[in-house]
């Protein structure tokens, strides 16, 4: 049941619940105590008027009707209503000595006695309690105002939530400045100044990494130029396929530094994972393949991706496996909606998570490959997992 009252607004919804609630039950409890004490009083009251009326009786021989109509009492004296009302009475089973019941909304008492039977219609009333009411008006509504007042004063907080969320999401165009003086607006002017501090800092190193690609783009374009002037068509091509390779690894460095920046739109369409397979060892630009590469189809399957992401998750799985593989051979396993690269070698020496994080430690690289198959799996809502069995490294995309 507190499950549902998590939230800052439910609970202040619960306490102003609670409180008109308990102001109502208050209300009400004290109507009904004054009916009680009112009809306490009137039934002390009625008893004391026909002992007075017996007394005057027994001195004067009269009914003192003026006394009566000072108490607020008259004398029924119609017949036929007296008949009526004897005959309610009996219905009843009142007709006694002294008796008190309503008749037609008539507060009526009988008196019967040795001496005189008498009809009498009590005409007090208890008192309607306005001023109660008035109070209890006031108070209501000043609880409703409040509670829409501080209501009202949380409203900035979902607006600053939505756009934290935003800013989660890798929307840094955003602006939560608040003018106002309490405390969400103070919370919403400093993660306002911390946007616009990450803004910056991420703008400087796009600029930074991007400045450092461009230069680097540039003595790539004179060593091919370079290369095709080699004599040796071997060398040439060798040397081709070198410059191939880093200007392919400065535009991977360009999307991978788009994808952590948050700054990729993705183009996802549904291919065949053997298309994306052989993508992925196209990108590879290894020679015979064939040869180094083992692909199973089992059971082929479709799966809704960005090509150019997805490939490169694979790309880096097979370049892994083929580094790390004793044979420098490795199988590739399309079967059951789950894709396995598998190679023989030793097992991890930490858990996979630790292999996801950035630079770390490799003998044969950055240690950026696992980071990267991971940030890209989790934009695509997938997930890699790890089996070490009977000599095999086996990594798996579920």
């Amino acid at each position: 049941m507190f499950n549902r009252f998590k939230s800052l607004k439910s609970k202040i919804r619960l306490v102003f619940s609670l409180t008109i609630i308990l102001l109502s039950v208050l209300f009400i409890g004290s109507i009904k105590y004054d009916d009680i004490k009112y009809e306490e009083h009137n039934e002390i009251h009625e008893r004391l008027v026909s002992h007075y009326l017996y007394n005057h009786y027994l001195l004067h021989g009269t009914i003192d009707e003026a006394y009566l109509e000072s108490q607020n009492f008259s004398l029924i004296k119609d017949k036929e209503k007296v008949i009526q009302i004897e005959h309610y009475f009996k219905e009843k089973e009142k007709y006694k000595k002294y008796a008190v019941d309503s008749y037609k909304l008539q507060r009526i008492l009988l008196i019967n006695n040795d001496r005189f039977k008498l009809f009498l219609q009590n005409k007090n009333k208890p008192k309607y309690p306005f001023k109660r009411i008035i109070v209890f008006i006031i108070v209501f509504l000043l609880i409703i105002m409040l509670y829409f007042w501080i209501i009202q004063s949380l409203k900035p907080l979902s607006v600053l939530k939505n756009k934290i969320k935003t800013f989660s999401e890798g929307n840094l165009d955003i602006s939560c400045a608040s003018d106002k003086n309490d405390e969400i607006a103070e919370v919403a002017n400093e993660f306002d100044h911390a946007v616009t501090m990450i803004r910056e800092l991420l703008h400087s190193r796009q600029l930074f990494l991007r400045a450092i690609m461009h230069e680097l783009k540039t003595p790539i374009a004179k060593g091919r130029l370079v290369s095709e002037m080699l004599p040796d068509e071997r060398n040439k091509k060798r040397m081709h396929s070198i410059f191939e390779r880093l200007n392919l690894l400065i535009d991977e460095f360009a999307k991978i530094e788009k994808i952590t920046s948050k700054n990729f739109k993705l183009n996802i369409k549904p291919y065949k994972m053997s298309d994306l397979i052989e993508g992925s060892i196209d990108l590879l630009m290894t020679d015979n393949p064939q040869q180094l590469i083992d692909v199973q189809i089992r059971q082929d399957y479709q799966v809704e991706v960005d090509f150019e992401l997805f490939t490169l998750v694979i790309k880096n799985l097979l370049d892994n496996g083929l580094k790390y593989s004793k044979d420098k051979h490795i199988k590739v396993v399309i079967a059951q909606n789950k894709l396995s690269i598998i190679n023989k070698g030793e097992a991890l020496k930490e858990p996979l998570e630790n292999y996801f994080k950035p630079f770390h430690t490799s003998k044969n690289g950055l240690g950026l490959g696992l980071y990267i198959v991971k940030s890209i799996l989790e934009i695509h809502t997938m997930r890699l997992n790890y089996i070490y069995k009977d000599g095999e490294n086996i990594f798996i995309i579920i």
